[in-house]
């Protein structure tokens, strides 16, 4: 077996209770239910997690530790996480001001968001490195270790965030027949996205 049962019994508990911590992404999959609907969120989510699947794939290579390692590449990613973040506020934003409600989001742009966020998340990769090593055994073949403990971190994050975002799109639904609710979700969900740009741009790389 790939992971030992007693290892993979040990890590639930604690990938769970990571999953219910309020984070980025759970915020993030808030805010595209409110705008998008039950649709938007669940494609946001899987976005998220293919994310942090190829964050984890990456730790697992060897390759996270290189580019933790650099200030420059953690720097990059970093403020090409909060301009995506800002950019999106911006067309919310926009269009709120413009008495525009907008189009509900699609399916295949809220998985590129979520997708896209993670990814520029420096965080998640550090965060990666610090926990799973912890469950590795070194003398076994590290990346299968590191794809099935991410695979078990990402699942457990899909159903939390997605159940916040199902129940967040069935709000949003009920208040988007309206058109003033309309763009008070648009403002609400621009304003998560700007708080989540300020939060990345303030973060530390320890």
């Amino acid at each position: 077996m790939i992971v030992e049962w007693p290892v993979l019994a040990a890590f639930v508990p604690v990938a769970l209770a990571l999953n219910l911590t309020p984070g980025a992404d759970m915020l993030f999959c808030l805010g595209q239910g409110l705008r998008g609907g039950p649709r938007a969120a669940l494609a946001a989510d899987a976005g998220i997690a293919a994310g942090c699947m190829a964050h984890v794939t990456v730790a697992g290579a060897g390759l996270g530790a290189v580019i933790a390692g650099m200030p420059w590449a953690f720097e990059a990613i970093r403020w090409a996480g909060v301009a995506y973040l800002l950019w999106l506020a911006r067309g919310l934003l926009r269009g709120s001001a413009a008495g525009k409600p907008g189009r509900a989001t699609r399916a295949g742009r809220a998985f590129r968001d979520g997708l896209v966020v993670n990814l520029t998340n420096p965080k998640v990769i550090l965060f990666v490195l610090a926990l799973l090593p912890q469950f590795v055994d070194p003398a076994r073949p590290v990346l299968p270790q590191f794809l099935v403990l991410g695979a078990v971190l990402g699942l457990g994050g899909f159903v939390v965030n997605g159940v916040v975002g199902i129940c967040a799109g069935g709000v949003g639904q009920r208040l988007a027949r309206s058109a003033v609710a309309a763009r008070w979700i648009g403002r609400t969900t621009a304003l998560i996205l700007l708080a989540l740009a300020v939060r990345l741009a303030g973060l530390q790389r320890s």
